[in-house]
């Protein structure tokens, strides 16, 4: 396909996630199905070869959707709380917890899939967590390391990656 953009990992999930979104949970069976047959996956051998592999297939291929609303809406306050419960070790990881939390847990008016610079700096105060010396740095290195991707504009979105960093690896050294 000559001309076209290759797209990330990351984001070919993220779109087929959106893709399927609306649809109910027997549609949407039939639409990865459908999809498998035209492009000659054989999904039951696939299912079976990446439940063996790697940690984020079990994640992919768990039955459970990933979540888009609190297990515990009492728990979660606000960003400052929900970062003493993630404990980032540093900016990137802060700005994966600060994506996370716009994405699932903020107020109704403050709820986005994308970050920019400025969020860093209201998100980073708001749960007291160190300026770092170049805050306009923050969402590109964070997208270097494989936590986001672009979304054009000075726009950032967590992908998978990202997402599972906050919700299973965070914080550290806890399972």
């Amino acid at each position: 396909m000559a001309g076209t953009t290759k797209i990330s990992l990351g984001q070919s999930i993220d779109d087929i996630i959106i893709a399927l979104n609306d649809l109910d949970g027997a549609s949407q069976l039939i639409a990865v199905r459908a999809a498998c047959e035209h492009l000659n996956i054989p999904i039951e051998k696939a299912t079976k070869i990446l439940e063996k592999s790697t940690p984020l297939a079990t994640v992919t291929a768990s039955k459970a959707p990933l979540p888009k609303q609190p297990l515990d809406p009492k728990k979660i306050i606000d960003i400052r709380t929900f970062k003493e419960e993630k404990q980032p070790g540093n900016a990137i990881e802060m700005a994966c917890v600060a994506a996370f939390y716009l994405e699932n847990f903020a107020p109704e008016a403050e709820k986005k899939d994308t970050m920019t610079n400025k969020d860093i700096a209201i998100y980073f105060k708001q749960a007291n967590f160190p300026l770092p010396k170049v805050p306009t740095q923050v969402l590109p290195d964070t997208k270097s390391a494989g936590y986001f991707d672009s979304r054009g504009r000075g726009k950032y979105k967590l992908n998978p990656v990202g997402h599972n960093l906050v919700a299973h690896s965070l914080p550290k050294g806890k399972k």
